[in-house]
């Protein structure tokens, strides 16, 4: 890909037109060869390293290019010196056995996205479903904050909240009037349903999807948790 076009993949019309997006740093190339492994498709991605970089043990094609070309060309103000330019995956990762899906209704914030990634991988065995109008997952803030994690967790893009009546039997959802997560009940269910920052989930979709309420208890001083706080809690206590 030519240098002016990987500039262009900041925005996200043209990474949905070329199909590719950035990553840069050493710990994300070091997290894109480690799934390139156990997924082909990201073989074909390519790396772009300045001179300190030069010797950089990869299977990628690499290009060397000057220290300016880097900073043209890569998000952050201050670009380490190597930079990825990786395909979108046609398909989505396969599903694993008893794997569970975490679904968010138009989630906005890159960092939250981010972290929610990092957590789903960490803790393994998670889909995450991004509703339409939500922040794209390969926004260079997303990418960076979820440390990687992207490249772990099985992702759907665009899914309507009318199709997951049909998909899972079993969805939950969290409220300020639900059980207690500490439920056993909590882990019965095989969809976890997950609101936009500030809106949440429209109430008329929740009834229509028949979602069980679940509530992490608090001091009742301030009104909500940060989106990613709940789902980090949520997800582990789904697997502890």
């Amino acid at each position: 890909m030519k240098l002016d076009d990987i500039k262009k993949l900041q925005q996200k019309k043209y990474r949905e037109e070329f199909g590719h997006f950035l990553v840069e740093g050493e710990h994300l190339v070091l997290e894109l060869q480690k799934a390139a492994q156990q997924i082909p498709e990201l073989n074909n991605s390519e790396l772009f390293v300045t001179a300190a970089y030069e010797h950089w043990d990869s299977t990628f094609k690499t290009q060397l290019i000057t220290e300016k070309q880097m900073t043209q060309i890569a998000d952050t103000k201050t670009p380490q010196g190597i930079l990825a330019v990786v395909p979108f995956l046609s398909t989505p990762i396969s599903s694993t056995e008893n794997e569970r899906a975490i679904y968010l209704h138009e989630v906005q914030d890159p960092g939250n996205l981010g972290t929610i990634l990092r957590t789903l991988a960490w803790f393994g065995n998670f889909r995450l479903l991004l509703s339409p109008n939500s922040v794209d997952p390969y926004n260079p803030k997303v990418v960076r904050s979820s440390m990687g994690a992207i490249f772990h967790v099985p992702m759907e893009l665009d899914v309507s909240l009318d199709l997951l009546k049909n998909r899972y039997k079993k969805i939950a959802c969290l409220d300020m009037n639900g059980k207690s997560l500490s439920d056993a009940s909590f882990k019965e269910f095989d969809c976890y349903l997950f609101g936009n920052e500030a809106r949440g989930v429209p109430r008329e979709n929740l009834t229509d999807l028949n979602a069980q309420a679940f509530t992490i208890q608090g001091s009742g001083k301030i009104e909500s948790l940060n989106l990613a706080t709940a789902v980090n809690m949520c997800a582990y206590e789904l697997a502890r």
